[in-house]
């Protein structure tokens, strides 16, 4: 069974945070933790991109996910939902 993941993204970042996210959602899709990033606009502040993964990788991609936002300063630009 597969499960939902969402990130909710700033729409505001600058040129770095902006590179940052796009490595991530790269870094996800070459991990093989999803084939497809959905994104939609939340309100004015906000996207939010979600992928479906197998839920034996559900954990491990949250995992990722909460180390890449660490290690790349993004706390306040990407949050898990």
């Amino acid at each position: 069974m597969e499960k939902t993941i969402r990130l909710k993204v700033r729409k505001d970042l600058d040129a770095q945070q902006q590179s940052s996210v796009i490595r991530l959602k790269g870094t996800l899709i070459s991990k093989g933790y999803t084939q497809i990033i959905h994104i939609l606009d939340l309100d004015e502040e906000f996207h939010i991109n979600t992928f479906e993964t197998p839920s034996d990788k559900t954990a491990e991609a949250m995992q990722y996910i909460a180390a890449f936002i660490s290690g790349e300063r993004l706390l306040d630009a990407v949050m898990t939902d």
